[in-house]
């Protein structure tokens, strides 16, 4: 039985997770999009859902495009961790200057989260890129979970940190509180993740690193799995990051959610997405993460029609715990599944075509939600395209050779 090598490495790589979850959930999913939705822009006809839809959909775009080329100069420059580092300190400069909003700047409350969020969502494509170099294949999958796992860790303890200040009213500490535990604990991440290999020029590796991602691109678009594995990423993704986006502000604006009652909720959520990951690490590498991507596509389609129907606070509740055991899930066994198709030394350059991918899913999701709900002055309508995106993964993902496991069930 094969034991685990780099363990420091492993161990500082899931707590970059753990740093950049309290944007994600502080920011990014619970407190703020309500804010701003609300309390900056005003949501009683749709607005708020409309400004946060395109805010989140223009700074995904630009990732989607940026990712690929950017993931090339880190292979062929050698640079991958100091981009890691100039994309995190983008996103938490940004956030500490969150706490300069108040009513009535939608503009630049739009102009700083589309910022923050490329800082974000561009510095995961060289985080992603580590794991086949920090963990054998065999442990590939679960690895990717506990990275998840941990995520969810961090989520839940720097939500307990605002409870405090959100019942208090003190919004910008929040947003202050939330760039010094990104910037405290990721640095673990910089002073034990591999070094920077030093390559080409950054001019020369520019140059390079967009030939050669542009042909793996086609390398991987004309291999007839990876591109139905991506093209099935890339729309039940775009599903996941809906639901990411735009379930506080739906329990806000429909069920009546209080801001403490969100960050309960999201609480108890993360504490069920922990668990579910923990729980599906090794099935992930025994059963395959196929089989585990499509289980939970089926959890999220049903998962989805019933938030359709449901008005009370207590069914959303249920609901909501139901759907965390699979959110880190899928999100682990996808990234698990398309390292199966990474050959050796082409880590960023596939990771930033797969966020490229993952980054383009959450541009079309958002807005055909906040477009739906302005347009019909409710949110229930929305939520069914949500489960249509879901529903058309699953059909997608069947029709993908590849995903097996990593090791035997016994191992």
């Amino acid at each position: 039985m094969t034991t685990i090598k780099n363990r420091k490495q492993i161990i500082s790589w899931c707590l970059f997770d753990f740093a950049n979850s309290s944007y994600s959930a502080v920011i990014a999913a619970v407190i703020f999009p309500v804010y701003y939705a609300t309390q900056i822009v005003g949501n009683e006809a749709g607005q708020g859902d409309l400004w946060w839809g395109r805010a989140v959909s223009l700074s995904m775009a630009v990732i989607a495009v940026t990712s690929p080329f950017m993931g090339g100069i880190a292979d062929y420059g050698g640079i991958r961790k100091r981009l890691l580092f100039v994309y995190t300190a983008l996103c938490v400069s940004i956030v500490a200057n969150l706490s300069l909003l108040h009513k009535g700047m939608v503009i630049e409350g739009f102009l700083l989260i589309i910022l923050a969020n490329m800082g974000l969502e561009g510095g995961l494509v060289f985080y992603n890129s580590f794991l086949p170099e920090i963990s054998e294949k065999e442990y590939q999958g679960r690895v990717s979970a506990w990275g998840y796992a941990v995520g969810y860790a961090g989520s839940i303890l720097s939500l307990i940190v605002a409870i405090p200040l959100v019942k208090k009213g003190y919004f910008g500490e929040t947003w202050l509180m939330v760039a010094a535990f990104f910037a405290l604990f990721s640095l673990p991440a910089f002073l034990y993740l591999p070094k920077d290999k030093g390559g080409l020029k950054i001019i020369h590796a520019a140059s390079q690193g967009f030939r050669y991602t542009w042909s793996t691109f086609k390398e991987i678009w004309f291999r007839r799995e990876s591109r139905r594995f991506l093209l099935a990423y890339l729309i039940y993704e775009d599903g996941v990051n809906t639901v990411i986006v735009f379930s506080g502000i739906f329990a806000a604006t429909t069920l009546g959610f209080k801001p403490q009652e969100l960050i309960g909720l999201y609480l108890t959520v993360q504490v069920t997405a922990l668990m579910g990951a923990f729980l599906m690490a090794k099935p992930i590498d025994s059963l395959g993460p196929k089989k585990v991507v499509s289980l939970s596509l089926v959890m999220w389609t049903s998962v989805s029609v019933i938030a359709f129907f449901i008005s009370s606070k207590g069914h959303f509740w249920i609901l909501s715990c139901i759907a965390g055991l699979g959110l880190g899930t899928v999100q682990a066994a996808t990234r698990a599944f398309f390292a199966q198709f990474i050959p050796h030394g082409h880590e960023s350059e596939y990771f930033g075509v797969y966020s490229m991918v993952g980054k383009s899913s959450a541009v079309a999701g958002p807005l055909v939600f906040g477009y739906i709900s302005s347009t019909f002055g409710s949110q229930r309508p929305a939520i069914l395209s949500v489960a249509l995106f879901f529903f058309a993964g699953l059909v997608i993902i069947q029709t993908v050779k590849g995903g097996e496991p990593n090791i035997k069930a016994s191992s």
